[in-house]
């Protein structure tokens, strides 16, 4: 008999696993303290897997499959992965162990030193869900000074000749249409309601609550609206490419009161928990596209491409090349604690409060959100970059370390010294005033800068960059900054640092 191991995000229908003879294999997947536990997630994201992981069962069992499923209250469940493999082997007489490579290091070296401990036979298994190997990166850019995402991304479109005109010319002529992609939405176009489900998961949000499971954030038990199965993943694809994909480009960077979710497809969970492949995601839009040209235009589409074949497999070669020193990372040495607004939205800073708000009660936010607003607010008040990736990694139910840690501690927060992103991104309150209406409605002004009224992000911005110049003395993209903040009148600047020490000593009182 086979044990064969599923993890909660690898709830792909298309691997070949289940298309064989299944007759002398038995399929587990559990719900364990272990997983729950490691860091405090919302409520949301536990419900999401255990939801999703329930379907999936029941889809292998339609199928007629063994399968073992511990539920977090199954009277055999361990809460420990070993200890509950370890079992099953012995009480199954199981003569081989397979697993698929799990997407964590932490995962992956748990299940290398089980199975050196096991005498009987183990095999590993790709997930035949991304489209490059762990190494694919690394082995791209040996040789070459520093990486760049764009030239793996035309690498990436050429290999899967996707908007290819032949074998080195993009569709469109551009092979990137970033600069159409940031505009503010100032109501112009009308927005669709999110594509939702209202499903009751009052039963799995009791057994958490009655399990004593440690969460963050809000959840409507009779209503919950993320997609935990195959057929509501596809749903959703469909919706947004019906619905969503005609002013996706326009609006990804922009944020708005009213609108949590814009134009965004909200497929990242489906994704990332490998209900829906990358490939069929990119083939489903660009075929929409085709179908609809007059009406869509090609910056709406490539933003969209750009995000799956290139920022989202890049960082995860990222991932895989960096670790396990990467999660350990902070080259700026920031040592401050993230406030405690961020368990509860209690802020006066609008944008901060929005933002904050949102995650906690929808498991969700977009990149900009999380990059210009809630992180670039840590990286300025030079927050710890592990407290930044706990919370990243808990609040967001699209968050697994392979995606969240490059992201956060990357893109986000610089904490890497420059191996994802080439400078900081930071700003002051006039970035946020430009691709939002947060500044309208805040009890700070984004005019002003020392004032007891002016936008903390101000002072933030000039204080971080003086305190860590440094830093950045070398960086080429970091010059003009630079040579600003040396232009800058010594008293102003005084004035602009007291201001944010000030904050920063008391990030709770603004």
């Amino acid at each position: 008999m086979i044990l064969r191991l599923i993890l909660g995000d690898q709830l792909n229908h298309k691997h070949s696993w289940y298309e064989n003879n299944q007759d002398d294999i038995l399929y587990f997947l559990a719900e364990m303290r272990q997983e729950t536990d490691y860091t405090t997630h919302h409520i949301q994201k536990v419900v999401g897997f255990f939801q999703s992981m329930r379907n999936f069962t029941s889809w292998l069992k339609k199928k007629g499959l063994g399968v073992i499923y511990y539920t977090l209250d199954h009277k055999d469940n361990q809460q420990d992965l070993i200890e509950n493999l370890k079992k099953l082997i012995e009480d199954n007489k199981i003569t081989k162990f397979e697993y698929q490579l799990p997407d964590e290091y932490r995962l992956d070296d748990q299940l290398k030193e089980f199975c050196k401990s096991l005498n009987i036979d183990t095999e590993f298994f790709d997930t035949e869900h991304f489209l490059t190997s762990r190494t694919d990166l690394e082995k791209f850019y040996e040789g070459k000074k520093r990486m760049t995402m764009e030239y793996f991304y035309r690498h990436m479109r050429k290999k899967y000749d996707i908007m290819m005109v032949n074998d080195s010319d993009p569709e469109g002529g551009k092979w990137n249409y970033d600069k159409s992609n940031r505009n503010k939405w100032k109501g112009e176009h009308e927005i669709p309601q999110e594509r939702g489900f209202g499903k009751d998961v009052s039963d799995i949000v009791n057994m958490i609550k009655e399990h004593g499971v440690k969460t963050i954030g809000n959840i409507e038990a009779t209503n919950f609206s993320w997609p935990t199965s195959r057929e509501d993943s596809l749903s959703v694809l469909n919706y947004f490419c019906k619905k969503m994909l005609v002013h996706f480009g326009d609006y990804q960077d922009a944020m708005h009161t009213d609108e949590k979710f814009l134009f965004h497809s909200r497929l990242s969970f489906a994704m990332n928990t490998k209900m829906l492949h990358p490939m069929e995601v990119i083939e489903s839009v660009i075929d929409h596209w085709r179908e609809h040209k007059d009406d869509i235009d090609i910056s709406q589409v490539e933003g969209f491409v750009r995000q799956i074949i290139g920022w989202r497999e890049y960082m995860r070669g990222i991932y895989w090349k960096e670790m396990p020193g990467y999660r350990r990372s902070n080259k700026l040495d920031n040592q401050n604690s993230l406030p405690d607004f961020y368990w509860t939205a209690d802020t006066k800073m609008s944008c901060l409060h929005h933002s904050i708000k949102q995650s906690l009660d929808d498991a969700y936010a977009h990149h900009i959100q999380r990059l210009m607003i809630t992180g670039n607010y840590a990286l300025l008040t030079m927050t710890h970059p592990d407290e930044v990736c706990d919370w990243y990694l808990g609040v967001y139910i699209d968050a697994i370390e392979w995606v969240e840690i490059t992201n956060t501690r990357g893109m986000s927060q610089f904490a890497d010294g420059g191996i994802v992103a080439t400078k900081p991104y930071i700003s002051s309150g006039s970035y946020i005033n430009k691709m939002s209406n947060y500044c309208n409605s805040c009890h700070y002004k984004v005019s002003k800068k020392t004032e007891e009224d002016a936008c903390p992000f101000n002072a933030l911005y000039w204080n971080f960059l003086d305190e860590k110049q440094e830093y950045f003395k070398d960086n080429q993209r970091m010059s003009m900054m630079m040579n600003m903040l040396n232009k800058k009148d010594r008293d102003d600047l005084e004035a602009l640092k007291k201001r944010a020490n000030e904050i920063i000593k008391n990030p709770n009182e603004y």
